[in-house]
């Protein structure tokens, strides 16, 4: 089983609800160039390519809801 942080499943949420890039950076008060950092580090792990993907990956894996 993949194992995320409480802030990537949080990400992860926003993800899925369209929220951009710097909305969810704002939101999460880092800057958007760490997010995708963050973001493409979590895909990686997930196997996925884009956060279509990722986030489909997500639901199938219970990790949302």
């Amino acid at each position: 089983m993949l194992h995320i942080t409480p802030l990537e499943r949080v990400a992860l949420q926003l993800l899925a609800s369209g929220i951009a890039t710097h909305e969810l950076a704002g939101r999460l008060g880092v800057s958007a160039r760490e997010i995708e950092t963050h973001l493409n580090t979590l895909f990686a792990r997930m196997g996925a390519a884009s956060r279509t993907e990722a986030v489909a990956a997500a639901f199938r894996r219970g990790l949302l809801n």
